[in-house]
């Protein structure tokens, strides 16, 4: 399978519209793993994505009559700028279909590209189905954005050039996964010539959809994935990249979003560029993979795999870049409610930078604290840290609990009482007109919400912390209710037993 592509790679026609991507040598991050990192920039495409490649290689090889019925395509995102843009400069009709929940900026973005737009649905997997009807009923190309060999192929091109500007010492490539595409023509291609490179792929930990597939054996498809690096946010991977990844993938790592903000930060400080969260993978993975097998001198190459970022986002990514790379730490720490506890605490913590301090009147006995603060450079500081703290006060560490760096940091402020048969979940609600209306509408009206946050950082989908009091009685109604929604996209975490409700809601 790896010689077939080949040939395919090599007579890609990508570069009508693509440019060759310069391989950059990362000084600050090689210093920092002990090894010699290089960026493949991939976000300097015209379109600031690499899947510019494979939609024109698929648009290139079409026939004449092909070519006049048009092109059409479902993505809220990369792939619909590069379909776009490749059939604009072939000079084919374009229809792009979709979800409404999609960013304007991102719908102009594509109409701008002289694309045709159908809004429709609130998912991906809505706008497919609608894309692959319509396109039937046209007699439109389909152009997937990952499960067709010419597509493969043409993301393929992205090896073809690191090996010609890297021939020498290649230890790894990490590449980014989402449907699959990618790593399918980069993997098809180096283990045709260079067997012994590895080609290793990076996935977020709340989409793992490669990952869980090369684990069983066969596709699977996730319930539910984490929409933080949206490029990435697929349920299930193609059936050709799934095949191709069985043959030719070394290995599948699993990054966190505070990983992923960390890896965001790296490239700005060798590049002064900013990746999209995806864009960033394969500089995560580098660091994972670097920390658990203790490699050293070693050439790695990170696929910078795009730049489509919303700048609202980069607030969120600010705020977890410094735990994702375990320069802050985030407490919750209970001290005697009496004078100066407070002085005496901060002794303990010592001479450190404080990025956050909430404090919180609990009882005459305690009081609560949800503090950040900076680590120092040294490997075990956290620990050293804790410890100490630990033989004064209770302590609990939340630098990995999602909920409270999502939402509790920004609402400190004391417990409810009288709340009765209260549970907590935590919601993304698609950000469009109407969302929470909608939630709202399909509660029951003897369900009384009794706590409500919401954050939205430019996405698709808003953050909602919700609070509802419901009787014993009535939790199966509650189920049906949850079921529903999920039905319709609003995705849920039960977060009734999370310490952090507990000690601060």
């Amino acid at each position: 399978m790896p010689d077939r592509y080949v040939d395919k790679i090599i007579k890609a026609r990508v570069y009508d519209v693509a440019r060759e991507t310069p391989l950059e040598f990362a000084p600050l991050l090689s210093k920092r793993v002990g090894n010699r990192v290089l960026f493949k920039r991939e976000d300097l495409q015209p379109v600031f994505s690499f899947k510019l490649r494979g939609a024109y290689n698929k648009i290139s090889g079409l026939s004449d009559e092909a070519v006049k019925r048009g092109v059409i395509a479902a993505s809220a995102g990369n792939h619909a700028q590069g379909v776009a843009l490749a059939a604009r400069t072939r000079g084919v009709p374009a229809l792009i279909v979709m979800p409404k929940t999609t960013p304007r900026i991102k719908v102009e973005s594509v109409r701008n590209l002289g694309a045709e737009i159908v809004l429709h649905g609130s998912s991906y997997d809505d706008a497919h189905t609608h894309a692959v009807a319509l396109g039937e009923k046209r007699g439109m190309t389909f152009v997937h954005p990952y499960d067709d060999e010419d597509v493969i192929a043409g993301q393929g091109t992205v090896a073809m050039e690191i090996l010609r500007q890297q021939p020498d010492d290649l230890h790894a490539i990490f590449v980014p996964v989402g449907g699959g595409g990618l790593i399918a023509g980069v993997a098809a291609y180096v283990k045709a010539l260079w067997p012994e490179v590895k080609v290793i792929g990076v996935e977020p930990d709340e989409a793992p959809s490669m990952h869980a597939a090369l684990r069983a054996g066969e596709r699977v498809r996730l319930d539910q994935v984490g929409i933080f690096a949206d490029g990435v946010a697929v349920r299930q991977v193609g059936e050709e990249p799934f095949r191709v990844a069985q043959q030719c993938v070394d290995e599948v790592i699993l990054v966190s979003t505070d990983e992923i903000c960390a890896a965001i930060r790296d490239i700005y400080d060798d590049t002064r560029s900013i990746v999209e969260p995806a864009g960033a993978l394969g500089v995560a993975g580098i660091k994972r993979y670097v920390a658990e097998k203790g490699l050293h001198d070693e050439t790695l190459v990170a696929i910078n795999s795009g730049a489509n970022v919303n700048f609202d986002r980069l607030r969120h990514v600010a705020e977890r870049a410094q735990i994702g790379e375990q320069r802050e730490a985030i407490l919750a720490v209970t001290i005697p409610e009496r004078p100066g506890s407070m002085r005496e605490f901060c002794h303990a913590i010592g001479h450190r930078s404080i990025t956050e301090f909430n404090y919180r009147y609990a009882d005459p006995g305690d009081a609560h604290v949800f503090v950040g603060m900076e680590l120092r450079d040294e490997e075990a500081d956290k620990d050293t840290l804790l410890a100490n703290l630990k033989e004064r006060y209770q302590v609990l560490d939340m630098s990995d609990n999602e909920m409270a760096k999502l939402h509790v940091r920004y609402m400190v402020g004391g417990r409810a009482t009288g709340a009765e048969n209260e549970v907590l979940f935590r919601f993304e609600f698609p950000e469009r007109p109407g969302a929470l209306l909608r939630f709202l509408t399909r509660m029951s009206h003897d369900w009384n919400i009794s706590l409500f946050h919401y954050r939205n950082h430019g996405d698709a989908f808003g953050r909602v912390l919700v609070g509802v009091q419901v009787p014993p009685a009535e939790a199966d109604s509650f189920q049906e209710f949850l079921d529903g929604m999920r039905a319709l996209g609003y995705t849920h975490w039960n977060e009734s037993e999370n310490p952090a409700y507990g000690i601060f809601l």
